[in-house]
């Protein structure tokens, strides 16, 4: 009966294990990066015709750096008429291109675009990826162009690069070059292109796959890996954006506040039941003390009174007794003694602190200052206004394309940033939306002067949300520092029509940890 019970225990935790959800890139990551995909088209020309010889496909690692493969640009090493250009997945048109550099041993080489145009770059990432992650292939299958029918007008034409998911298989690598094998599904035309990591960059070029005569076999495929492009692009002098930070899901970022966001609330909680036990209890014992010493007072007054009763009787008895002896008249000063120590009586015993006062007295002990030092004083932090200096926390944060720098900021009780930039004031708090015409970005800026919190958020869209977002900015009248809560309020409310364009999650969410300056 035990060995069954352990069986069946452990058949639940395997089927449990199984029907788990897998952790999927997220496809926001996987659209932005391929905005830095292109297709890379050898065409011959003479001057009335032009003939596509070959294409693949490759990405940018710089405005104007496109990594391929070196078969991918072979041609080009073989004839001097033909001519090489990138076709990008946004725009109008494409570029030409020159080859500026060729390594056939790990097949790779580099183009530069001519002309004047620029591409969004690529992250990569330095790291080794884990066995067994979850990959995406980004490219121009030919197989896909063959299947729609396009042609050679369509093919030089902007369009959108196809992904494919797979997984790496760790451990089998070609013994030509190191590579990476995994099984995420390419065609002809995906030579050159990125291999992505379930945040969107890069950690291998993908550059061919395995062949079988016997249909029934599985498909592998192969990308160089990012030591053999590290190395390449170091010979190469280029400098490319790298991010090592591990992958976290924006989903994952917001459970973990949720669950920092009630230890808060739970620790707060607790703060005020410990404030407000302690302050019963200094109440309690203050209440005491303010007793004992309001008894006190008033026995020491009924004492003093019964004395200056019994003085003011013995002062009268005296002069009566003077007066029977000499037979005469009871003197004046007996009977101004005997008067004066029996008003005092009665006023001091008028006087005596009544019991009501007992509550009096505890509240004005509790408002005299208490020592320094005490365990139970609770510091109030400074306020996140004036100049500060934010730390980006890795453990609030998810960032892929973005360098980690510090940043300075310096804070306005109105929301002006840096003595030059207003932020809005809406529900959520005070930010400031940017919207950039150099680059594919939305950042929506935030500050949180409670938390001493600085928060930002990167939306990497594609054109045409870029287009729409430009055009809303426009229609913006962004304030003047000092112009008031109501201006400020007013422009938070109008900051929401590009809110509303921007996807549910951000790409990037980098929060950073304020403190004062020195």
């Amino acid at each position: 009966m035990r060995v069954a019970k352990q069986i069946t225990a452990f058949l639940a935790l395997l089927l449990a294990v199984f029907l788990a959800p897998a952790t999927l890139a997220d496809p926001a990551d996987i659209s932005a990066a391929s905005r830095s995909v292109v297709r890379v088209v050898i065409i011959e020309s003479d001057g009335d015709r032009a003939n596509l010889i070959t294409h693949g496909t490759g990405f940018a690692v710089t405005p104007n750096l496109i990594v391929t493969n070196a078969h991918v640009v072979e041609e080009l090493r073989r004839d001097d008429s033909l001519i090489a250009g990138v076709v990008p997945a946004e725009g109008r048109n494409g570029y030409p291109a020159k080859l500026v550099a060729y390594s056939p041993g790990n097949d790779l080489a580099l183009l530069r675009i001519e002309g004047g145009g620029t591409l969004t770059p690529i992250t990569l990432f330095p790291g080794v990826p884990g066995d067994g992650s979850e990959v995406y292939a980004v490219g121009y299958p030919g197989n896909v162009d063959l299947a729609q029918g396009l042609s050679m007008a369509d093919l030089v034409t902007p369009q959108e690069a196809v992904k494919t998911r797979g997984y790496l298989s760790g451990g089998r690598s070609s013994r030509s070059f190191d590579t990476l094998l995994h099984t995420a599904p390419l065609g002809s035309g995906n030579s050159g292109g990125p291999l992505l990591d379930s945040c969107g960059r890069v950690i291998g070029v993908n550059s061919f796959g395995t062949v079988s005569d016997n249909s029934t076999d599985s498909s592998f495929y192969f990308a160089i890996s990012m030591r053999e492009l590290s190395a390449f692009l170091l010979r190469a002098k280029v400098d490319v954006h790298a991010s090592g930070l591990p992958c976290r899901s924006i989903a994952d970022l917001d459970r973990a506040e949720a669950e920092r966001a009630a230890g808060e609330k739970a620790r707060l909680s607790a703060e005020n039941e410990a404030r407000t036990q302690a302050q019963q209890r200094a109440m309690d014992k203050a209440r005491r003390d303010a007793e004992i010493a309001v008894l006190s007072a008033r026995d020491n007054g009924m004492a003093l009174a019964a004395l200056l009763l019994v003085g003011a009787l013995g002062v009268g008895g005296w002069g009566m007794v003077k007066a029977s002896r000499r037979r005469s008249t009871f003197e004046r000063k007996y009977v101004f003694g005997a008067s004066a120590l029996l008003v005092s009586a009665v006023a001091v015993w008028f006087l005596r602190p009544s019991l009501s006062s007992i509550d009096t007295r505890a509240r004005e002990m509790l408002e005299e200052p208490q020592p320094s030092g005490t365990g139970s004083s609770i510091a109030l932090d400074s306020p996140g206004i004036g100049r500060m200096i934010c730390v980006l926390d890795p453990e609030r944060s998810r960032v892929t394309v973005s360098d980690i720098t510090d940043v300075p900021v310096e804070w306005r009780e109105d929301g002006c940033m840096n003595g030059k930039t207003q932020y809005g004031l809406a529900q959520d708090g005070w930010s400031r939306i940017f919207v950039p015409n150099g680059e594919e970005t939305i950042s929506v800026n935030s500050y949180d002067p409670d938390s001493k919190t600085y928060t930002v958020e990167r939306f990497l869209v594609g054109l045409d949300a870029m287009t729409r977002a430009r055009s809303e900015r426009a229609k913006l009248n962004a304030p003047a520092c000092g112009a008031g809560e109501d201006a400020a309020r007013q422009f938070g409310q109008n900051q929401q029509a590009i809110k509303a364009l921007l996807p549910t999650e951000p790409n990037e969410r980098m929060r950073y940890n304020c403190q004062p300056a020195p």
